[in-house]
């Protein structure tokens, strides 16, 4: 039986087993120093000079809205096109997420629409780095300085993504125009540890609270180090979303490949865009074209024009499927989820681009180990079933 081709997919080789391996075999299973090792690796990656790794993408966004000081009655600005951890995530701290409409070429979160949302009670934007390509970041930290607020990237697809700041190259967590940068190790994100994510940023007094957000709003430091090495304080509520030693001793391992990893998803997103382009009636492709941003290609987003299609999205969608290509939609815009819609009661006809762009994307197959024999299959059996639904 043919096996599906799913639109993502971890990496793993045997020096990640072996790294992971090592350590079931040590003293130290979790609170080990394998942690501290994958933090000073993110750090040197990035740029940022402080790194804090949890146990997944979703725990970091909550304890940097936390650490940020959201709270009940405040407002937060994130876009509507991305997983609802983003939105989430204020929620949890008691605030409210608030939408900004897209951008209907890069799908990342409009700054002119982001003016439209500021409010008094606005604390803070949490922009998405929308399947690995940048935000327009510079101008979103200038808006974020004129109202004084919090900007909190939500880089959980853009490991690796760079854009050009003053003629420099930098890299999506340096956190230069912003105050923290969160990312996501799930298995189909660039990397992974199983689970995991990371909160990266350049203030100490940030850093300091993440960590201790991180671990029950737990303290060590010189105060309590005056009262025995045993002591400790609990001086806030926090939560227990410490990672393992062996999901980091994986991380270390596959965070050394990300050149490759990123390399190889660059190669087969030039192939889709070199094939599909033949067929620029019937679907659009991802936006790559700033020479000042480099793509990290976490997802291959195709926008079927459904004008020229005779068949609907939900019947192309399950004929690729039956024919094992795994496609799927990224993603459901949060407003439309039945407790957003009760909790928000925000009117979806304000989001246009969010609209539209839902009801034509598709993201096909990508990831690094997808050989060039499932990625022809993937373009011969996306080519058929088009040619079967065109008008």
């Amino acid at each position: 039986m043919t096996r599906l081709i799913p639109y993502g997919h971890q990496s793993i080789r045997n020096d990640d087993v072996k790294a992971v391996v090592e350590v079931l075999r040590s003293d130290f299973l979790t609170q080990g120093p394998q942690a501290k090792k994958f933090e000073d690796a993110i750090c040197k990656y990035t740029g940022a000079k402080y790194a804090v790794v949890v146990s997944s993408g979703t725990a970091a966004l909550h304890i940097a809205a936390l650490a940020a000081g959201i709270k009940k009655g405040d407002e937060v600005i994130t876009s509507p096109i991305t997983f609802a951890a983003s939105a989430n995530c204020v929620l949890y701290c008691g605030g409210k997420p608030v939408f900004a409409d897209i951008q209907p070429d890069t799908i990342n979160i409009n700054p002119e629409e982001i003016k439209k949302q500021v409010t008094k009670k606005t604390r803070a934007i949490i922009p998405v780095h929308f399947a690995g390509y940048p935000c327009n970041l510079q101008e979103i930290r200038h808006i974020a300085k004129r109202y004084h607020l919090i900007v909190i990237e939500d880089a959980c697809h853009a490991l690796g993504a760079e854009y050009k700041s003053n003629g420099k190259w930098l890299k999506v967590g340096s956190c230069k125009h912003s105050d923290m940068t969160v990312f996501s190790f799930h298995p189909v994100k660039h990397i992974t540890t199983g689970e995991g994510g990371a909160i990266t940023t350049n203030s100490r007094r940030l850093y300091e609270k993440l960590k201790a957000l991180k671990n029950h709003g737990m303290y060590k430091d010189s105060v309590t180090a005056q009262k025995g090495p045993w002591y400790y304080e609990i001086r806030e509520l926090g939560f227990n979303y410490r990672i393992t030693d062996f999901q980091c001793a994986l991380g270390i391992t596959q965070l050394n490949k990300i050149n490759g990893f990123l390399k190889r998803r660059g190669e087969l997103a030039g192939r889709y865009n070199r094939t599909f382009s033949d067929l620029a009636d019937y679907v659009g492709l991802p936006h790559c074209n700033d020479k000042n941003k480099k793509h990290a290609w976490h997802l291959y987003v195709l926008r079927l024009k459904s004008k020229n299609l005779r068949q609907n999205k939900k019947r192309i969608f399950e004929k690729l499927r039956a024919r094992n290509v795994g496609v799927q939609v990224h993603y459901i815009p949060v407003f439309y989820h039945p407790y957003h819609k009760r909790t928000l009661r925000c009117n979806a006809m304000n989001f246009p681009n969010s609209i539209r762009y839902y009801k034509e994307a598709m993201s096909i197959p990508l990831y690094e180990c997808l050989s060039n024999t499932q990625q022809e299959k993937v373009i011969k059996t996306i080519k058929a079933v088009l040619k079967d639904s065109r008008k």
